[in-house]
């Protein structure tokens, strides 16, 4: 530091120091201009300008919408697995009927999976019968037909069971986690970390240690297409009385003719049908 008698001094010997000092870096870039070039040196300051200005960029990823351009819901922020700003009637706004709903969901797209999964493979293996009268006594298996079954007791006996495992479902859903255990054999129990989603030994393959959230969103997914491909296939059924494979076929032979538009109205469904002395009404859904 050099000492200096008066400010005025000061301020002359800082200006004449700040003058130096700018004087030696035009020279050390003129002398590096004459090594490597005008045009290197400017990509050089190019590259150090781009690098600067890229410390500055933040990469978000953008929600998937339903449609492009649409606007989601606060409520709808992105944390269910198939969540894609769909809700038109509002009716997710409630938080608590939102994770009711997430289950109903979860459970209609299962059944649905499992229900058009069935039908096709019956249509393919035995298409003599048609899945849409496969549960009548006649069309049922040759023991089941000997055994005189009585499908109303089936049908109770199935309510009976079925209900006993909904209450369990609703238990967990008032009190998550109340129902991890076995009633019977307490040494067995579920993990369930997630609601709908128990784990243990119902994940028998370990799926659930891997990308969670990526399987949520393809289980859900292609619940969401089973349960409209079920609503095809019934009415199908009760417009043209036959079934998946076979309306593919004939739509196939005849493209332009055998369309939907050109079965409306159509319905081959008596108004009703008698199952072991139980008449069982058959609306017809489609118009």
């Amino acid at each position: 530091k050099i000492p200096c008698i008066s400010s005025e001094d000061c301020v002359k010997l800082d200006f004449t120091m700040a003058s130096a000092m700018a004087s030696n870096a035009m020279a050390l870039r003129s002398s590096a201009s004459s090594f490597t070039g005008p045009n290197k040196l400017n990509a050089v300051s190019t590259r150090k300008a781009v690098a600067t200005r890229s410390l500055g960029v933040k990469v978000t990823a953008e929600k998937k919408m339903f449609f492009p351009g649409a606007v989601s819901p606060d409520y709808l922020d992105d944390t269910l697995a198939g969540d894609y700003g769909w809700d038109p009637l509002g009716f997710g706004a409630d938080p608590v009927a939102l994770r009711w709903y997430r289950q109903a969901e979860l459970q209609h797209g299962r059944w649905a999976m499992l229900g058009t999964a069935g039908i096709l493979i019956q249509e393919a293996v035995n298409p003599d019968v048609f899945w849409y009268e496969a549960g009548l006594p006649e069309n049922l298996p040759e023991f089941a037909q000997n055994a005189n079954l009585n499908p109303g007791a089936l049908l109770a006996f199935q309510f009976v069971l079925m209900h006993y495992v909904e209450v369990r479902r609703w238990q967990d859903y008032k009190n998550f986690g109340s129902v991890n255990k076995d009633p019977l054999f307490s040494n067995y129990e579920v993990p369930n970390t997630e609601m709908g989603y128990p784990g243990g030994i119902f994940d028998p393959f370990g799926f659930s240690k891997g990308n969670l959230k990526e399987l949520q969103t393809k289980e859900i997914k292609n619940g969401r297409l089973a349960m409209i491909a079920f609503l095809g296939f019934t009415i199908q059924a009760q417009a043209l009385g036959d079934g998946p494979i076979e309306c593919w076929k004939e739509h196939l032979a005849n493209p332009f003719e055998t369309t939907i538009l050109s079965n409306l109205g159509a319905c081959i469904l008596p108004e009703s049908v008698s199952a072991g002395g139980v008449t069982i009404p058959t609306p017809c859904l489609w118009p």
